[in-house]
């Protein structure tokens, strides 16, 4: 998996149908009952679903709603102002707060389309008779959690709550594949890091992979938090049961940042390690062109000696001068090139 940084302007994220007799922008709408069987239904509907306490509830998911679905939700389930307005905006730092008899969670997803990560956003709002659940950005349908609680009508029982945990525990999941796809690029890359020739395109991938991984860490980090509170929370909305569940999930939260913050320490050390092999390697170089730098000089400073054509130079007249200057010339530059090669320039 090749990891670039993320385009803000990315395609639309492939959704899947809204519910019927909805609008587009409601994935599903439907209630569980205490048999743990699903009924779909109409954002009408939901208030004639409530008002009658017999161990049902429901489960709205969204997808980037336009503003009077979010107001008609708000009279439906009587959600606070402030929770409303941070739905209705993506780009919330994750956070847990509480509104009246309802909890409101802020959380950032993560989706690879096109070899790129590109980075989202969900909001839910937990009830004691409902869970709304609002993406935006690129983040993978909750279908699949939707279908795991299906098939376990018996953990239904425990309501909403339980719902909230396989959203946070897909979300949470979700990072694995992608921590396991920046190592292994950086395994794939060890063979050019320790090159001593300078590749400019595998610095910039290095510094790309601890690019996202830094992002990945802003996401990650703040959410350990909203799962510790709700790990310890005594709100009647998250019950004991599913308390453990949530421990489960910041378990998973917690390697998955350990897995970013190794990935990010051993990125950095393979960027000082190429930049020192490459830094060794230029000095190998330079000490060779010193050397064979040397070697030049000496005889080049004999013949221009003896090229100034002075006429009282006893040597000119010489009958063995050339040939004693050429061994000469030869003598100096072998007891030069030992030297050089003694001390390892050459």
């Amino acid at each position: 998996m090749s990891l670039l940084p993320a385009d803000t302007d990315a395609a639309p994220v492939p959704q899947p149908p809204s519910s019927p007799g909805n609008p587009a922008c409601v994935i599903t709408c439907a209630a569980y009952d205490q048999a743990g069987k699903r009924h779909d239904l109409t954002l009408d509907q939901i208030s004639d679903v409530l008002a009658t306490d017999d161990g049902s509830f429901v489960w709205v998911g969204l997808y980037e709603p336009h503003r009077d679905v979010l107001l008609k939700l708000q009279e439906e389930f009587c959600l606070h102002d402030l929770a409303i307005e941070d739905a209705s905006k993506a780009h919330q730092r994750p956070k847990l707060e509480a509104y009246g008899q309802s909890l409101f969670l802020a959380m950032h997803t993560v989706q690879v389309i096109d070899e790129k990560i590109r980075y989202g956003e969900t909001q839910a709002f937990l009830g004691a008779r409902y869970l709304i659940t609002v993406r935006h950005g690129a983040s993978l349908s909750y279908t699949p959690a939707r279908l795991r609680i299906e098939r376990e009508p018996d953990l239904l029982k425990l309501g909403p709550a339980y719902c909230l945990y396989t959203v946070l525990d897909f979300i949470v999941d979700n990072y694995m594949p992608i921590i396991e796809g920046a190592r292994d690029t950086l395994f794939s890359l060890e063979r050019d890091i320790f090159s001593e020739t300078y590749k400019g395109a595998i610095v910039r991938r290095l510094y790309d992979l601890k690019r996202e991984l830094t992002l990945m860490r802003v996401a990650v980090g703040p959410l350990q938090d909203v799962l510790n509170h709700l790990v310890r929370t005594q709100s009647p909305l998250v019950p004991e049961e599913i308390r453990l569940y949530m421990r489960d999930v910041h378990d998973h939260a917690l390697r998955v940042n350990d897995g970013i913050d190794t990935l990010r320490e051993m990125l950095g050390t393979a960027l000082s390690v190429n930049l020192s092999l490459v830094t060794l390697g230029q000095g190998e170089t330079v000490k060779r062109l010193g050397a064979w730098a040397a070697l030049l000089a000496a005889p080049t400073l004999m013949t221009s000696w003896y090229g100034m054509n002075f006429e009282g130079m006893p040597e000119l007249h010489t009958r063995l001068g050339y040939p004693v200057l050429i061994g000469a010339m030869v003598v100096v530059c072998g007891v030069l090139y030992g030297l050089f090669k003694r001390a390892r320039w050459l």
